[in-house]
C-alpha cells in the first residue's frame, strides 16, 4: 500500500437539484455520524465526545453556506460541477 491512497468520491456535472440531493446527503451522514457519536459517549462515559459537539454546528453551517450556493446557482440558472477526492494516508497509532 502507499502511504497515501486517492479515491474519486464525486465526478461530474450535475442540476443544481441532483447536487443539492447528493451534497446534502453526505452533509446529514456526517452530522449523523458526530450525532451518534457524541450520544453513545454520553451513554458510555456520561460525558459529550468533544471532537462530536464542535464538529456538528462547524457542518450545520457548512449546510447553510451550501445552501446559498444552490439558491444562487438556481436563480442564476447554473449547473455545477462537483468534484471531490478523498485521501488516506496512514498513521501511527
Amino acid at each position: 500500500m502507499n502511504n497515501l491512497e486517492k479515491l474519486t468520491l464525486i465526478e461530474g456535472n450535475f442540476t443544481t437539484e441532483e447536487a443539492k440531493e447528493i451534497l446534502h446527503n453526505v452533509f446529514m451522514t456526517k452530522i449523523k455520524f458526530h450525532e451518534h457519536k457524541n450520544f453513545s459517549s454520553i451513554e458510555r462515559f456520561g460525558k459529550d465526545d468533544a471532537t462530536a459537539v464542535n464538529r456538528i454546528p462547524e457542518l450545520k453551517k457548512e449546510l447553510q453556506r451550501l445552501n446559498e450556493i444552490f439558491v444562487w446557482a438556481q436563480q442564476h440558472h447554473k449547473r455545477l460541477h462537483l468534484s471531490s477526492e478523498i485521501q488516506i494516508s496512514f498513521i501511527e497509532e
